[in-house]
């Protein structure tokens, strides 16, 4: 067993309440980890602040401004392998992975959404499962392939809904739950 730390990259679109919760966990040593970077696609998402803060190198990018995902996917996998990362932890980040990163990164690329797949994939997973009817929510934390949450799961935490509570209920106890598994995961993941 070495005193390795191993090097993980965080992808995120949004306001970054899960990078905060793995980024506590490794201050709270609940995960052996380093983010050595933050990969935003949104230069005016909340995260960016969030990384600033912890004086985590940031690569914010404009998808618009490259000729093609290749394009891109090619830049920020140059920056992982420069900066020896292992694992991509996918937080709120609201773009498909391609093939570039897929194939430079094969089974270390990693997702957490806000439903029990294989029921409700895709960018509203929460509303979806509400709007359904559904009495039993949940997070899934899965491996990306190049589908939309397609990929082998990992490991899944669920609860009974009461039928009183209203989506954002639903939804304040989905992020407590993403919260607490995410880091465990990636805990598992990295010091298997």
């Amino acid at each position: 067993m070495t005193n390795h730390i191993p090097n993980i990259a965080i992808f995120a679109s949004g306001s970054g309440s899960n990078f905060q919760a793995i980024a506590d966990a490794i201050q709270n040593e609940k995960l052996e980890a380093s983010i050595a970077l933050l990969v935003c696609d949104n230069s005016q998402a909340f995260v960016i602040e969030r990384a600033k803060k912890l004086q985590i190198e940031t690569l914010v990018f404009n998808p618009k401004s490259f000729p093609s995902k290749v394009d891109f996917e090619s830049m920020i996998a140059q920056k992982l392998i420069d900066l020896n990362v292992q694992l991509i932890v996918l937080a709120g980040y609201m773009r498909i992975i391609g093939e570039t990163l897929l194939k430079q990164f094969p089974n270390r690329i990693v997702n957490i959404h806000p439903a029990l797949l294989p029921s409700f994939p895709g960018a509203h997973g929460i509303k979806d499962a509400y709007d359904y009817g559904v009495k039993v929510f949940g997070v899934t934390v899965h491996f990306v392939d190049s589908g939309v949450d397609t990929g082998t799961i990992i490991d899944q935490e669920s609860f009974k809904m009461d039928n009183f509570m209203t989506i954002d209920e639903v939804e304040e106890q989905i992020h407590k739950i993403e919260h607490q598994i995410y880091p465990k995961v990636l805990q598992k993941l990295l010091h298997r």
